[in-house]
């Protein structure tokens, strides 16, 4: 007999490379310069369509569809409207710097600027949000004390 995966299972399962997401973008040499370059991922397979990226050992696809219309959502998190849906990284604080600066430096605009996010509360953590050229939403953060990742 099996049993649904519990809480204490789930936080206590090694995570490992293997994430897969598939995102959808409207012009494909955009998406190159943007994630291999502005990003700096290593580009994998791909076709006419579509191309994998090594999203820090786990895999994005950015797929070209065409445009589609929709209307940007938000919900207010510490005071800044934080767009929905979203995807990203937990990364170490030095690395969470230094993609920052990268990013300032390829004149990338900020959505929400890199900042300090629930400052001396359980959880707190360096956070930024930017968006992709084809309006897909990214976070980056890095958390003072990465054992605070879930932390209530």
């Amino acid at each position: 007999m099996t049993t649904p995966m519990t809480t204490s299972m789930t936080t206590s399962m090694t995570i490992r490379p293997g994430f897969h997401l598939a995102i959808p973008v409207d012009d494909l040499d955009r998406a190159r310069a943007f994630y291999g370059g502005v990003l700096g991922l290593d580009e994998g397979r791909s076709s006419g369509v579509w191309v994998d990226w090594n999203f820090y050992g786990h895999q994005v696809v950015t797929h070209q569809v065409p445009a589609a219309p929709g209307s940007a959502r938000t919900n207010p998190v510490d005071g800044h409207d934080v767009p929905v849906p979203h995807f990203g990284l937990v990364l170490s604080t030095d690395g969470f710097h230094a993609l920052a600066d990268r990013l300032r430096g390829a004149g990338v605009a900020f959505v929400i600027e890199p900042y300090l996010r629930f400052a001396g509360e359980p959880g707190e953590q360096w956070t930024m949000f930017l968006h992709d050229p084809a309006g897909n939403a990214l976070e980056f953060k890095a958390f003072r004390d990465e054992s605070q990742l879930f932390a209530k």
